[in-house]
């Protein structure tokens, strides 16, 4: 009776034990990580595919934060040591300034998960995806789009095709902001070695080389301020061809998939970058860290760029990317990764020394070439 009396009474204090940890465990407050990212699509890409599904398989409370870019934000709360985020999506050229600036965590690319057949990361991630201070997670690029149903059986496929208003003979669209990209576009469509470009537009001279191959479209320039106008101009006929950001075709053409499709030029497409970082000094850094191996990964990378048409960051992502779980598209198409045996990465620290300098050159130039 004593021998069964206390295993009773053990039984008893497991069955209280057990109760009072599963109490525990339903009342404690989860640990909390704040990634800071776009809204929209991109947004709600990441969300779905990275930031919601990081948390169940973490246990830790992911949470979503709201940013729109620069790094006034950032220099805020490294200063004060008052943390909203715990990471940040940044556009590449944000994230150099932030790196430069000492806003951000060191990132060591050994840590980062090697693919899937055991290619170390930093072998896998195409070039310029990993820096001191960041991660990318997708890639968006300049292309060439071409409008539907327009030369038929001669159509144009190389970037030099561009150019080439006799043979393809028509109105190009171009945007009017920034001498970026369009510069670069016009020295590799001018025979210029992709190694070299940069050096050339180092120099008054290599400027005023791409300047004068975009004079050759003289008389055959539309201009935008806003990817959706150039998309509105191929459809319309106002042009036949424009440089524009790849993920604004997907755009246009997601809610009309009956209609013409335009054609994607890969050919010397300029690659850039969306990349995650860690604010400096961050308490966290360390969960934030298992957050950007998680996102980073082969299989995650996929799933997220299966929403949105940027391409994965690394090569082994593209495996996984199906198509667009709500509205059915086949995604690789659109991607930038699918298609990279040319690709240009556009070098984001060149542009911060020097952007100043060109910009005086474009805005002389596009004075005379659009006066409005």
């Amino acid at each position: 009776m004593k021998t069964w009396g206390v295993v009773a009474l053990i039984g008893a204090a497991v069955v209280l034990a057990g109760g009072y940890y599963a109490v525990l465990n339903l009342t404690r407050t989860k640990p909390v990580l704040s990634v800071a990212t776009w809204e929209g699509d991109y947004g709600h890409a990441q969300r779905s595919a990275q930031i919601v599904p990081f948390g169940m398989a973490s246990g830790v409370d992911a949470l979503f934060t709201s940013y729109n870019g620069g790094t006034k934000e950032l220099t805020q709360q490294v200063a004060s040591r008052h943390f909203d985020w715990d990471v940040v999506d940044m556009e590449l050229p944000d994230a150099v300034a932030a790196c430069q600036s000492g806003l951000l965590e060191k990132i060591d690319a050994s840590a980062l998960p090697a693919a899937p057949n055991g290619t170390p990361a930093e072998k896998d991630f195409v070039p310029g995806a990993i820096g001191p201070c960041w991660v990318a997670s997708a890639i968006y690029s300049q292309v060439v789009a071409v409008a539907p149903v327009k030369f038929g059986d001669k159509a144009p496929a190389t970037l030099a095709d561009f150019f080439d208003v006799q043979r393809y003979p028509g109105k190009r669209a171009l945007p009017r902001a920034s001498a970026k990209l369009t510069v670069e576009m016009a020295l590799l469509a001018d025979g210029v070695v992709p190694k070299d470009v940069y050096e050339v537009l180092s120099s008054p001279q290599g400027v005023a080389r791409a300047l004068k191959k975009l004079d050759t479209l003289r008389g055959n320039l539309v201009w935008y301020d806003n990817p959706a106008d150039a998309t509105a101009m191929l459809k319309d006929g106002r042009a036949v061809m424009a440089s524009l950001p790849n993920w604004a075709i997907f755009d246009a053409e997601k809610d009309t998939p009956a209609a013409p499709k335009m054609t994607i030029i890969w050919d010397r497409q300029l690659y850039q970058s969306e990349v995650f970082g860690i604010p400096r000094g961050n308490p966290k850094a360390k969960r934030a860290m298992d957050f950007v191996r998680y996102a980073t990964n082969a299989p995650v990378l996929g799933k997220m760029t299966s929403w949105i048409a940027y391409g994965p960051a690394r090569r082994s992502a593209l495996a996984y990317v199906g198509k667009h779980p709500e509205l059915g598209f086949d995604m690789k198409p659109y991607l930038p990764t699918a298609h990279f045996a040319t690709a240009f990465q556009v070098d984001d620290s060149w542009w911060r020394l020097h952007g100043a300098d060109v910009a005086v050159f474009w805005n002389e130039w596009l004075t005379k070439s659009d006066p409005r």
